[in-house]
């Protein structure tokens, strides 16, 4: 006997991220679109939303009404850190599990995340690529190995239309070589250099920004030492990846207890 299908509901369907998991989901053989919906001044507003995406009419319309999700198995967020807490809010109160990537998200935001993911299964990673989990994973371990005389300085390189900065995947591969080092992040961060800085601090994690043309993503975490350096980066070439590890996410969370959860968590399971 088929298992049945795992019901998915995407806010922010007419955005760049929104359309690319209609398109992962239509082409998975156990997932199902069930609901899509946009803020209510969205032009795409009433639109076929396969249509829109580009995999053909599939019936179901990009609503203004975000009750319209409560039908779904698992919400995907990918939109702004206000909406997502609504909308775990909303998830939470209805039993749907959740999966949010949306980044830019503050303490206070997290913290509604967790008391949300209380009575439901709710995913929350800045970036849902499998590689990027990957890599704060060796972030992690390098910087605690590569200590004294060792300075960490993180690049990352967005499309012009990307928001925030540092990235949410820039931050967290500066939490992964702070815990390395068994510091905190907010104590060793260095966010913006400008004029006379003085010398740089020993035991600061540096952050770079890079903002143009259509770059999909790019992280590089780069140990300085005395005459080596150790560098190690993850270039995304397609958005593809995140909705894929977003929808590996979702049908993690569709059969998970409730909890708090991350990609790494999504990997071992």
């Amino acid at each position: 006997m088929t298992s049945p299908l795992i019901k998915i509901g995407i806010p922010g369907a007419a955005g760049r991220m929104g359309r690319m998991l209609i398109r992962e989901i239509a082409a998975a053989p156990d997932l199902e679109l069930v609901a899509a919906t946009d803020r209510a001044e969205a032009e795409a507003i009433g639109q076929d939303s396969g249509l829109l995406a580009g995999t053909g009419m599939n019936g179901v319309l990009i609503s203004d009404n975000p009750d319209s999700l409560v039908g779904a198995d698992v919400v995907i967020d990918f939109t702004s850190p206000a909406a997502s807490v609504a909308h775990a809010n909303m998830a939470s109160d209805q039993g749907c599990a959740m999966v949010v990537g949306t980044t830019g998200m503050s303490g206070d935001d997290e913290a509604a995340l967790a008391a949300a993911a209380n009575t439901i299964p709710l995913v929350y990673c800045a970036n849902t690529s499998v590689g990027v989990t990957l890599l704060a994973k060796l972030v992690e371990q390098v910087a605690a190995q590569l200590v004294e005389g060792w300075d960490i300085e993180i690049l990352e390189s967005h499309h012009h239309h990307k928001v925030d900065a540092p990235s949410g995947t820039a931050l967290a591969l500066g939490e992964a070589a702070a815990r390395g080092r068994a510091v905190k992040l907010d104590a060793v961060s260095d966010m913006a250099r400008e004029g006379q800085t003085g010398a740089r601090t020993p035991g600061d994690i540096g952050f770079a920004v890079l903002r143009g043309g259509d770059v999909t993503g790019e992280h590089s975490v780069i140990f300085f030492g005395d005459s080596e350096r150790v560098e190690i980066s993850h270039k995304a070439t397609d958005r593809a990846i995140f909705a894929r590890g977003a929808l590996r996410a979702a049908r993690f969370a569709a059969g998970a207890k409730p909890g708090f959860y991350d990609m790494n968590d999504v990997l071992a399971g």
